[in-house]
């Protein structure tokens, strides 16, 4: 299924990155409210670097950021958005689904057409579900020497929607987040 960059999930972007990076340990209304200063710094292929300061730190935090959406269903997107997490220099992968999605089935994950497994969902906020897990080593490569990752929402058990995201540029990007 082709995607599209829309522009409303441009402008967010920025803004995205920055509020997933404070989920940890600050409620998203907080998070909402006080980081809208996020800024993209650079474009890496098909990834954004955004970067800004999470509430209460004195580091900038940066992150490599694509939103796309469904060319079919233009109200279905994600953004998808790898980082290293705040308490530790492990890497993160941080999906903003829509709501409405089936929160018991994850968010499921194919790269290059390989199922590499689910990712669940934490809490849904005012601007959609959260799904969060830590990158293994093994899944970074496969991100970085990949051409495609699908990621599938479930709106029925039965009804998935694969959203596909570009990599080109991935491993360029993943050095650039701090």
């Amino acid at each position: 299924m082709p995607t599209k960059h829309s522009p409303f999930l441009r402008r967010i972007t920025g803004l995205m990155a920055l509020i997933l990076l404070a989920i940890a340990g600050v409620q998203m209304d907080t998070a909402n409210a006080q980081l809208a200063g996020g800024k993209v710094k650079a474009t890496i292929g098909a990834w954004q670097i955004s970067c800004g300061r999470p509430p209460g730190s004195k580091v900038e935090k940066c992150a490599a950021v694509q939103s796309v959406t469904a060319e079919d269903r233009p109200n279905v997107g994600l953004t998808v958005i790898f980082q290293k997490s705040l308490s530790s220099n492990k890497q993160m992968l941080l999906v903003v689904a829509p709501l409405g999605v089936l929160l018991p089935t994850g968010l499921g994950l194919i790269i290059d057409g390989k199922d590499v497994g689910r990712v669940p969902f934490l809490r849904c906020g005012k601007i959609g579900c959260f799904a969060e897990a830590v990158v293994p080593a093994e899944l970074a490569k496969k991100f970085q020497s990949g051409k495609t990752a699908l990621f599938t929402i479930f709106q029925t058990p039965e009804e998935g929607i694969a959203i596909p995201i570009a990599l080109n540029g991935f491993s360029k990007a993943l050095k650039n987040i701090k």
